[in-house]
Formats: C-alpha cells, structure tokens, sequence
C-alpha cells in the first residue's frame, strides 16, 4: 500500500486526495492546510487526517472543532510519496524538505519544469518516470495537448500543431479576482507558454500556442490545427478518439456546443464534483483534408490532471512497469468511463 500525503488541500489537492483513496494499492496518510476553511471540514468528513506548516495556528483549528494531527514536516516523515498541490511557485520552496527527509515528490503544472527535471504525461512517458524522486504532472491545458498530439503523431506523424487557447478566467470558486468584462491576450507575444510546456514532454513536436483568457470558469477551449507527415483520415481520427482511454468525443446526437452544457452533462451523469478527466473533442468540428487536421477541445482545468497525478504516483513508487495498465486501474477505481459512452 503507497503512503501518500497531499500537501495542499485545494482545487487540485482535494480532488487527487479523493482519487488516491478510490485505488486499491494507495492510501491517504493526511492531507495539509493552512487555515481552517470549508474544505479543512471536508477532510474531517472524508477521514484524512489534517496537517497544518505552522502549529501555531492549532488553536485555530481546534477551536472550530478541527483536530489538528502534526505538522507538514510531521505529514510528510510518514508518507512513502508527497503530491505537492500548493499554489503556483509556493511548491518550490517545498522541496528543501522533501530532499532532507529523502522522499520521492511530485508538482504541478504551476510550477517550472526544472523543479523535477522531468515533465510527465501518462499516455506520452509513463515508462520514462519509472522510479524517480522527482516528476512535475503537467499543467491542465498542457496535459489535454500532449494527450491528442501524440496519438496523431503516433498515427500519423505531427509537421507541427498551431493552437489557441481561450482560456476560462479563474476557478468557480476564485472570486478573489472579482467580476471581469475583458478578453485578455495572455500572453500578447507568441507564442504562450504551452508550447514550450508541451515540447517537455514530446520535444520533438514543432508546435505554435497563443492564448487568451474569457469571463468564464467552467473549463479552457482549444482550437487546434496539425499539419501531418501522412495523409489523414476523418473516420480513422474519430477511431483513435474512441479508443483512447483519456480522450472524450462529443458526438454531434448529443447537441452540446458549449462548456456550459458539457459541465451540466458531467454532473447529469454524476461525476463526482462534476469533473471531466478527458479531452472534450467535439465530433462536429474534426475536419481533415489532406495533411490538415482541426477540431475544438474542451479541457476541465480542474481534473484532468488528477488521474494523471494518480499514474505518476504509481510510476515513480515503482510498483506497476506498465502505463497503460495503470491508466486502467486509475480509471477503473474512478468509475471513469470517457463521455462518448454515455451519449
């Protein structure tokens, strides 16, 4: 059984520390917080034990009925692997003390690549993150390209990929950032900084992002363009989708054309927290004429990450050799069926 700790019970954190607990080899030791919010009583509720970086704050914590099990440091001694979701840039200063307690560790997209030295995918390098102490899971937007990139490249062979995306403008429940009436060229330059994230995991694709962000929170959208080495086929792109185990097809039956409508699916279906952990791929928008491939994708920045987090824990602790064995035993303990299946 892998000891896992969640260092960081937020957006992220609570969703991987509810995906360790649904696999048969994991177990959650604690999961850690720095004030006593709603999601420190949805650890109580869920069982995980409650690690707070500054034990002068327990009192806080106690007072409103919320026992407090040790320090981070103390989490962390216990723990066989530590998944770091903090805030961006605040994992970084972290890894001091995963280093002096000599346990493996693994970040988010948030922070930069060389914090690990290695940038995973589970469907790209599973293989490749056999072992190690240290894997940083790549960034929503980042693990949604990698994922269909390389299947086309695995299929077709990728010239290069040139991909917006429109991305949401916070969390649903980030109202620190208050109303917003704007689209936001993020970055103005080119390209944005996806690109240069995806080339960590398959750098050897040629590929161009721009990015902006929109007043919404429910989920990114990408349009994506490939330009092929083979010729490519609709039909066989619409097979590959099917057939890969995190890449959703939105059929053109089920009439969804918006985030929106795609997040009420999830929770008509009853997804925990509505979450989508696939790619999104609408079937209407596949289009392919010769070496040239397009469609639209929708990506939820807030899961589907988490099965991918999951694959990593197992990859590095050692224990399963094969990716796509463990991708379908994080599925399976999920109930994750992807959503062309429903509809």
């Amino acid at each position: 059984m892998i000891k896992v700790a969640i260092n960081g019970y937020g957006t992220i954190g609570k969703r991987v520390a509810d995906a360790v607990a649904a696999q048969k080899d994991m177990k959650v030791i604690g999961v850690s917080k720095t004030r006593p919010n709603a999601e420190a009583f949805v650890a109580k509720q869920r069982g995980y034990p409650l690690y707070i970086a500054d034990l002068s704050k327990k009192a806080a914590f106690e007072k409103v009925g919320l026992s407090v099990a040790g320090s981070v440091e103390d989490m962390c001694k216990a723990a066989d692997i530590i998944v770091d979701a903090t805030p961006g840039d605040v994992g970084a200063t972290n890894k001091p003390l995963y280093e002096k307690l000599g346990k493996k560790a693994l970040w988010q997209g948030g922070e930069e690549h060389e914090i690990a030295g290695f940038s995973f995918n589970s469907s790209c390098n599973y293989k490749d993150a056999i072992g190690r102490q240290f894997v940083r899971v790549v960034s929503c937007n980042t693990t949604g390209l990698c994922r269909i990139i390389n299947a086309i490249d695995t299929e077709y062979g990728v010239e290069h990929v040139h991909a917006i995306m429109v991305r949401r403008g916070s969390d649903p429940g980030e109202i620190k950032k208050g109303p917003i009436d704007a689209i936001v060229l993020d970055p103005v330059s080119v390209p944005s900084h996806h690109g240069p994230d995806v080339l960590s995991v398959l750098p050897h694709i040629s590929i161009t992002t721009m990015a902006m962000i929109v007043p919404t929170t429910m989920m990114h959208m990408h349009a994506i363009r490939i330009t092929t080495k083979k010729e490519v086929s609709r039909d066989r792109v619409i097979e590959l989708v099917k057939n890969h185990p995190r890449l959703g097809l939105i059929k053109k039956s089920a009439g969804i054309r918006s985030t929106a409508e795609l997040k009420e699916f999830a929770m008509d279906l009853g997804r925990p927290r509505s979450d989508l952990y696939e790619n999104c791929i609408f079937e209407e928008s596949i289009y392919a004429n010769k070496n040239d491939l397009c469609f639209f994708q929708a990506i939820h920045q807030e899961a589907d990450v988490v099965v991918e987090n999951i694959d990593a824990i197992r990859a590095m602790m050692g224990g399963q050799k094969d990716g796509a064995a463990s991708i379908k035993t994080t599925n399976d303990a999920l109930g994750f069926i992807p959503i062309q299946n429903n509809h």
